[in-house]
């Protein structure tokens, strides 16, 4: 290649995509031209954000993990390093049991390494405790094979850490069931030392001593929202980006590929050398159908989860007393709407500064299996979170303002053999020249996993342009 101009398409707008058509322009250079093809009106996918109250709070995702390089990195990259700010506190509780209880000490994904901090919690009943404590003492349960997580946390500590620990923050995380998630796909590092570690509660002490002196908050937001990301990296990669265009077939060509876009009376087609695919895995699977159908089969069995984010913001005397906490999550046992309440001006300093006298909340609605609350409208939906605020909390009075966001199948949902999944997928599209995938439905659903899958998808793609250029550093994201 000598600035051939070679053409990747990108389809897919969210920050998956946009990081994809980052990481092609950055190593190619102007030897790529890269389009990124979006359905939607806008770029950005779940990460967005607009105002509440006068206030900008995101809509989707609020933070990206602080601790995994990738996320921050790019942000750094995209001129937004000085941006980047971190919690005031992380301290939440979870709703069980008639009362807001602290999160156990020392959790990991909800697997408790101090059992006796578990135990001053409350979150257990006695007799959850007693049963969860036999874990120190139970003959190891081996880890042969994947295994839901339901199922190995509940043989080594029972049935309450499940519904009342586990479930919870699986459902902030996935919107998803223990009983069908992958304990290897969402919980690796446990999954991991579980292998040889005797009680469930010991590799949890493992993971927590191997954490690095001094690693810093876990979590890391922007000044202006998680939404202003996709904007910044989309500005700074040189890419064509075009919203409201929809793919509709994809077809192999002897030089490349073939897209069409555009309503039928009037296709647009697209002509490219590579195409990277980073949409959810439905729309994957249905533009592979013909050309991998293997990989499209694997793509179509990936089930997601649909949820709603409901924000508030209440006058600060609305409250009798101010939360001191970032916020709490809810067992589904519990049988409440709302499934976590994230406190955003007590977590997030920025948005208590940008309103001293206004504090902004969001509840969380919908786990998998419960569509038919999400079907109410946006004024019930606010009605269930003003509900929920006023029993747990003691807000009086109506908001200041409110927004009701819905993401429809937004979160897949990583289910016992997920990853064995994951690598049938891949191989299917490592047989077909110059494809790649990216995105949530494979390694991770936040930000940092998002980007490594983007990195590694415009690495596969650039090797098939020219196998012997070595291309140049992308930045250490």
């Amino acid at each position: 290649m000598k600035g051939d101009g070679r053409h990747v398409v990108v389809v897919g707008g969210g920050i998956a995509g946009l990081a994809a058509a980052w990481f092609l322009r950055r190593q190619a250079g102007d030897a790529v031209r890269v389009t990124v093809l979006e359905g939607s009106p806008r770029i950005g996918g779940k990460l967005h954000v607009s105002e509440v109250a006068g206030v900008a709070v995101d809509a989707g995702a609020e933070a990206m993990l602080a601790r995994r390089p990738e996320g921050k990195e790019l942000a750094r990259m995209a001129g937004l390093g000085d941006e980047l700010v971190y919690p005031g506190t992380t301290q939440a509780s979870i709703l069980t049991r008639g009362a807001l209880r602290p999160m156990p000490p020392g959790q990991v994904m909800g697997v408790p390494s101090d059992l006796t901090g578990l135990g001053r919690s409350g979150v257990l009943t006695p007799s959850g405790l007693a049963r969860a404590l036999l874990d120190e003492v139970l003959p190891a349960t081996p880890v042969t094979g994947d295994v839901s997580v339901a199922a190995y946390v509940r043989a080594r500590m029972g049935a309450e850490v499940v519904e009342r620990l586990i479930e919870p923050i699986l459902g902030g995380v996935y919107a998803g069931r223990a009983e069908a998630l992958s304990l290897a796909a969402t919980m690796p590092r446990v999954a991991a030392v579980a292998r040889s570690a005797r009680s469930l509660a010991g590799a949890a002490r493992q993971i927590v001593a191997e954490a690095p002196a001094g690693a810093g908050p876990v979590f890391t937001t922007l000044r202006g929202g998680m939404g202003g990301l996709p904007q910044a990296v989309a500005a700074g990669s040189g890419a064509t980006i075009r919203t409201g265009v929809t793919v509709r077939e994809l077809r192999r060509t002897p030089g490349g590929w073939r897209l069409v876009t555009g309503p039928v009376p009037e296709p647009e087609v697209v002509e490219a050398d590579a195409v990277v695919l980073a949409v959810p895995a439905a729309p994957a699977g249905r533009l592979l159908a013909e050309e991998v159908p293997a990989a499209a089969a694997e793509l179509a069995a990936i089930e997601y989860a649909s949820m709603a984010i409901v924000t508030l913001a209440y006058p600060r005397a609305a409250f009798p007393t101010v939360p001191s906490g970032s916020g709490y999550l809810v067992p589904p046992v519990e049988g409440r709407p709302v499934k976590a309440a994230t406190f955003s001006s007590v977590k997030w300093p920025h948005l208590a500064e940008a309103d001293p006298n206004t504090i902004v909340l969001r509840c969380s609605i919908g786990r998998l299996g419960e569509e038919r609350v999400l079907q109410r409208d946006d004024g019930e939906l606010v009605a269930l979170a003003m509900a929920e605020m006023s029993e747990v909390m003691g807000v009086r009075g109506l908001p200041l303002d409110s927004r009701v966001t819905r993401w429809g199948g937004a979160l897949p949902q990583y289910e016992v053999g997920h990853l064995d999944r994951v690598a049938r997928i891949r191989a299917a599209v490592a047989a077909a020249p110059g494809l790649a995938v990216c995105g949530a439905a494979y390694d991770g659903l936040g930000v940092p996993a998002c980007v490594a899958t983007a990195r590694t998808a415009a690495a596969r793609v650039l090797d098939h342009l020219d196998p012997a250029r070595e291309w140049q550093s992308a930045g250490s994201a």
